[in-house]
């Protein structure tokens, strides 16, 4: 199961390489630098509104904005940019509706911090990506949505700068 998410995990950074403009792709080392908290564009999912508003905001210090004409979505600010919507799902939420790897400053704070607020964390996890890019974690936040976690620093490193 941990070589499908480190395969995961990689591919998506790869993906992340192609998008972001001025990249090279065989680049070694962390990744394009988008901020903590943040992702290019993405949809979440969830079965309570209120409480997935609630772990995102102190979690990542996410901001939730209302759409227009429903209060079935909202859309995600961080740093004062919209990045996504939470909306609620048509049904159970499965391991199909996707993960998507959101950039953490510090990923064992993260990583304390995430299980505090209620998360489910996925054994194996986090860890540090062999070319030494950083390290990824993988969780289910508290109504069950799967979430990764990357971080520009490896857990080595970040253990190191943290004493």
């Amino acid at each position: 199961m941990r070589t499908f998410f480190v395969a995961l995990s990689v591919s998506l950074a790869c993906l992340i390489a192609q998008a972001a403009p001025g990249t090279a792709q065989e680049k070694k080392g962390p990744k394009p630098d988008v901020g903590n908290g943040r992702v290019a564009w993405f949809d979440l999912t969830t079965t309570n509104m209120a409480k997935s508003k609630e772990f995102y905001g102190k979690l990542l210090g996410w901001k939730f904005n209302a759409m227009e004409g429903t209060d079935l979505a909202a859309q995600i600010e961080a740093g004062g940019t919209e990045i996504g919507t939470l909306r609620v799902a048509e049904g159970a939420i499965s391991h199909f509706n996707g993960v998507v790897y959101l950039q953490v400053e510090d990923m064992p704070a993260t990583w304390k911090k995430a299980k505090e607020l209620g998360a489910t964390l996925v054994p194996g996890f986090p860890f540090d990506l062999d070319d030494g890019g950083g390290a990824v974690g993988l969780l289910a936040d508290p109504v069950g949505h799967p979430v990764g976690l990357y971080s520009r620093t490896p857990l080595a490193a970040a253990k190191a700068g943290g004493k």
